[in-house]
């Protein structure tokens, strides 16, 4: 298929990107910013090697925001689309209790309804949009399933626009649920807390251990998401994908985590687990579609692989001689 792609250099953009000109489509990105805005912010780095490492397999279309006419235009010039694969959203300072889900949800819909109709109209009639398991509604585990934040809050009610207008448009809608995604070209998050932290020689402290959570390799969520577009009907109806990865205590994954690590790389990996006593966030929120591994062709042990070599390069650590292998892959 040919498929428009927004987000592709954010993590799980550029993996999702990848994931799809893998299965065969071919893909063009858009980018809000020129490329070269990017390499002049050196906060963005990783988004500049993400770019890099997407540029040779699809083409970039730079400096287009969704919903805008050169957006739309896209759609009536003499390239025609398939599906939209809509991941960009609004995420500035998502961690702040302090983000504006009313300006999020603007930013996130802007010229929601004549793109629909222009893609319909030039044929292309399936959209597919990334939610997040920590929106209202979303998840299985506690009860209600409240949103964790302002940012998830305006992911839910972004859904619920899209929903609303796809169905009046006559426009199929799918959305794919990110749990916890972690892998190579992660931001600063869990995982690359716990690599630089041994990298450095010091011991990472979990503070949240006691929180049961959904954490996927992000290749096997990408796996994942280019299956459900590949199969997504032109039915006008909404469809679902909730991709649930390893299930565990937030203590149990990072035990698991540095096992993995320390099994491809001449590093200790030691861990203490907080006692919490603090449960700010919902203590247990998890996805429930198990992924067929196998189906999609995805590899765990490369994964892991996969993720030690990024992180021996960035941290200029030794691998173990198996890890580094180059013939192992690294997965869907």
């Amino acid at each position: 298929m040919r498929i428009l792609f927004t987000g592709a250099s954010s993590f799980t953009g550029m993996w999702y990107a990848e994931a799809l000109v893998a299965a065969g489509h071919d893909v063009v990105a858009t980018l809000y910013r020129h490329r070269g805005d990017y390499a002049a912010d050196p906060l963005r780095e990783l988004r500049v090697r993400r770019l890099e490492a997407l540029a040779p397999r699809l083409r970039l279309v730079e400096a287009v925001t969704f919903g805008s006419e050169r957006f739309q235009a896209l759609f009536t010039g003499d390239e025609r689309f398939d599906v939209l694969c809509h991941h960009a959203a609004d995420v500035r300072d998502y961690k702040s209790p302090d983000f504006d889900p009313v300006k999020a949800l603007a930013d996130n819909t802007f010229g929601l309804v004549e793109t629909l109709r222009v893609m319909r109209g030039a044929g292309c009639d399936r959209l597919v949009l990334t939610g997040s398991v920590f929106e209202q509604r979303e998840g299985a585990g506690t009860q209600p399933a409240v949103a964790f934040s302002p940012y998830g809050l305006s992911k839910g009610l972004t859904a619920d626009l899209y929903a609303f207008y796809a169905a009046r448009e006559g426009v199929t809608l799918g959305k794919v649920v990110i749990p916890n995604p972690f892998g190579a070209f992660e931001e600063p998050r869990f995982t690359a807390y716990l690599m630089k932290s041994w990298a450095e020689g010091r011991c990472p402290t979990v503070g949240t251990p006691a929180y049961i959570r959904d954490n996927i390799q992000v290749s096997l969520l990408a796996a994942a998401y280019a299956g459900f577009v590949a199969a997504m009907p032109s039915d006008g109806g909404f469809h679902v994908c909730r991709p649930s990865g390893y299930v565990e205590s937030q203590g149990d994954f990072a035990r698991r985590f540095a096992r993995e690590m320390a099994a491809r790389l001449v590093l200790d990996c030691p861990l203490e687990l907080a006692r919490q006593m603090v449960f700010a966030e919902p203590p247990i929120r998890i996805n429930t579609d198990r992924v067929d591994a196998d189906r999609l062709g995805w590899n765990e042990a490369a994964a892991w692989d996969g993720i030690a070599r990024f992180y021996a390069d960035r941290l200029n650590l030794p691998l173990r001689e198996a890890a580094g292998d180059p013939s192992a892959g690294e997965g869907a």
